[in-house]
């Protein structure tokens, strides 16, 4: 077993997003396939996807490979499951600004609620999975104002927009999500103690990670 440690990590947020591209179909298939005309992304892209109907993928973010003219494939997203597509974009991410500051980071979410599903038969109570609480990330951070990628999250807290987020480790995994921020850089801390400011993530959707 290889062990993935918190040293060398880079934690980078979106500063950029590029034009709407419209999407004119996404296959049910393993990985699944995007139809974009003269779409001009590149093999390793991070894009954001806005998506009606196919909506396990509203709001996430995936990255692009066996990209041709005009289709591209949702690298690790297997959709054969999914719900049918209506309609969508695709927004090039630009991860322009990458945080210094952070010391340490929870996690917590990904709780399944349960219904009811128990009838006058059963002498056991019955309960399936329906929706899961979303994964929310919490992070101490140094107080640096200065800091581009603090900035970019204080500005996404005030505008109450999301932001796409990156980890990437020393071994090579990397893990993408869009997520609403909550860092208003206000400062905290202990007397003699260096100044701290909180840093939350709470994802929209699942957060994708890759092993390369």
């Amino acid at each position: 077993m290889a062990y993935t440690y918190w040293s060398n990590v880079g934690i980078d947020v979106q500063t950029a997003l590029g034009a709407n591209l419209t999407i004119s179909a996404i296959t049910k298939a393993n990985p699944g396939v995007v139809s974009s005309t003269a779409h001009g992304l590149v093999n390793g892209n991070y894009v954001l996807l806005t998506i009606v109907g196919m909506f396990e993928l509203n709001g996430r973010v995936a990255r692009v490979a066996n990209k041709t003219n005009d289709t591209f494939e949702l690298e690790g997203v297997d959709t054969t499951l999914y719900t049918t597509f209506v309609s969508g974009t695709a927004n090039l991410i630009t991860f322009g600004a990458s945080l210094s500051t952070i010391q340490g980071v929870n996690a917590t979410g990904g709780e399944p609620e349960f219904a009811d599903t128990t009838t006058v038969h059963d002498n056991v109570r019955k309960r399936a999975p329906t929706v899961v609480s979303p994964m929310t990330m919490t992070m101490d951070s140094f107080y640096d104002p200065t800091d581009a990628a603090l900035a970019q999250l204080a500005l996404a807290t005030d505008t109450k927009t999301t932001r796409a987020i990156l980890l990437r480790f020393s071994n090579g995994t990397k893990m993408v999500g869009s997520a609403y921020c909550s860092a208003a850089g206000v400062p905290t801390g202990n007397a003699q103690d260096i100044v701290k400011t909180n840093v939350s993530l709470e994802f929209q959707g699942l957060p994708k990670v890759y092993t390369t």
